[in-house]
């Protein structure tokens, strides 16, 4: 067998700087999928402890506006028959 040949200096030297260069754009990568997963896990408890998302709050918390709404709306509507008696 014959021995390993030596990397020369230069192209080492270049390898690393162009790994270095990379290096930010690898770790936002890594960051945003670690991120992801950390993101699913937590709407998956949330979800297991029975915690509604801000989403489904929003749209509830419009529903009920919508109902109030209607219902001083029926209300207004019955006092003014009352009052034509």
């Amino acid at each position: 067998m014959s021995a390993p040949q030596a990397v020369p200096r230069d192209r080492l030297l270049e390898a690393l700087e162009e790994l270095l260069g990379e290096l930010p754009a690898r770790a936002r990568g890594l960051g945003a999928r670690v991120g992801e997963g950390g993101q699913d896990a937590l709407r998956s408890l949330a979800r297991e402890l029975g915690l509604v998302t801000r989403e489904e709050y929003d749209e509830l918390e419009l529903r009920v506006a919508q109902l109030e709404h209607r219902l001083r709306l029926l209300e207004a509507g019955s006092d003014q028959v009352t009052s034509c008696y």
